[in-house]
């Protein structure tokens, strides 16, 4: 990280939790995975990763060799597929970068290699993709604005992506839920995300959700978009909420994969990774500093304040969210919201209980575009005021046999 006054390289600071770095790199090579531990089967990383401190090399070798690929079909007129691999790439390099706990050469490289690749992901999509600049607060912030096939103004869907990932995670160009429904997509790298930490815009208690108001802001000028929604996803829904608490321009708000208590669970009980990514996100100079921001990021205080339709979702036993404080912060809402609880799942829940991320994230994207979607057309929610106990592959949100009930024991 970079000192914020001089701008200067930092030491990562040190935390009480490096003290499990060891069994944490343990659980990095058995499970191929730097965080969730709980699903079955193996993670996303390469067998070669051994410890955390490798992922970004080898993740980074892994998005150069797609790349190389990607140039020689397009070399060869393949231009769908290298788009396919272009988008592989990206991704690639945004999860090697996202290991990498400062602005150090390495960080510069991998994150200047994810840009470079979805400046190609653009130039092959089938429809527009602009990057645009916001200003705010003396800063630039920046997103992705993914304009659909549409005539006339159409709805927007404001992307909140979470903390490990940045505006390049979603929507994919070649499949993208959200233009499949006639919506817009703007996903945005705020405060703690993507290009804003290569700037050195640290993380603030209240940072996120003002820099994303402004681009709201600047949305709603553009003649192509008529209304936002917004969607955020895994921490993203952390900052949805309070911006829809903030902002009356926003329609309707669906923040799915729950982040909603006490910040406690995901820096004492999850893996040692979230605090270590929030002391260079914050920028913070010793750990009582990054204690007294994570302390004042709160939600129970701001859900009063949301008066647009919500939907919100949570596994059954996600640590970082316990179910009984999800209905705590539930219960505290005024708006028209619904809660959808997975039965036996934990953050990254699916309608299909599907065990690989692939089919989670097309299930999570399309049920939330799909909820977003009837918001904007008007139609009822069916379940406003509700919390629904679904269980993967017998009842999903539409179903008519989906309990409405809050405990497994109940009914």
């Amino acid at each position: 990280m970079n000192d914020p006054d001089t701008g200067t390289p930092m030491e990562r600071i040190a935390l009480q939790r490096d003290n499990q770095q060891w069994v944490f790199d343990w659980m990095v090579k058995e499970t191929g995975r730097v965080y969730h531990f709980q699903p079955d089967g193996r993670g996303d990383l390469p067998r070669a990763v051994r410890s955390h401190a490798m992922i970004s090399k080898h993740l980074g070798q892994a998005g150069a060799r797609l790349e190389k690929l990607a140039h020689e079909e397009s070399a060869a007129g393949h231009q769908h597929t290298a788009a396919d691999l272009y988008y592989r790439a990206a991704l690639s390099f945004m999860a090697a970068q996202h290991t990498v706990f400062g602005n150090s050469p390495e960080k510069i490289h991998l994150h200047g290699s994810l840009l470079r690749c979805y400046d190609q992901v653009r130039s092959h999509a089938p429809y527009r993709i602009e990057h645009i600049d916001v200003e705010w607060n003396g800063v630039t912030v920046s997103g992705n604005l993914h304009l659909a096939p549409a005539e006339g103004p159409a709805p927007c869907v404001f992307f909140i992506p979470g903390c490990d990932v940045t505006k390049e995670s979603w929507p994919n160009p070649a499949f993208n839920q959200a233009a499949q429904r006639g919506m817009h997509v703007f996903s945005f790298d705020g405060p703690g995300q993507g290009e804003s930490n290569l700037r050195g815009i640290k993380l603030e208690a209240d940072s996120y959700e003002h820099a994303a108001s402004a681009a709201v802001g600047m949305l709603l000028a553009r003649p192509e978009i008529s209304r936002i929604g917004v969607y955020g996803l895994s921490f993203g829904s952390f900052w949805a909420l309070r911006l829809a608490a903030l902002d009356d321009r926003i329609t309707a708000v669906a923040a799915p994969w729950a982040t909603y208590c006490d910040l406690n669970y995901l820096m004492t009980q999850e893996s040692p990774r979230f605090k270590q990514l929030f002391a260079y996100l914050t920028q913070a100079r010793d750990e009582a500093e990054l204690d007294a921001v994570t302390s004042r990021m709160t939600l129970l205080d701001h859900v009063g304040r949301i008066t647009v339709p919500t939907l919100l979702v949570s596994g059954e036993y996600d640590p970082r969210s316990p179910l009984e404080a999800v209905y705590e912060m539930y219960d505290a809402m005024r708006a028209p919201a619904e809660l959808w609880v997975y039965a036996d799942q934990f953050h990254h829940t699916s309608m299909s209980g599907g065990s690989r991320r692939a089919l989670w994230e097309a299930d999570v994207h399309a049920t939330t575009c799909d909820w977003l979607r009837d918001r904007f057309d008007g139609r009822p929610q069916p379940h406003a005021g509700e919390v629904l106990y679904l269980e993967s592959g017998r009842t999903g949100p539409y179903s008519p046999d989906a309990p409405a009930k809050r405990h497994w024991y109940e009914g």
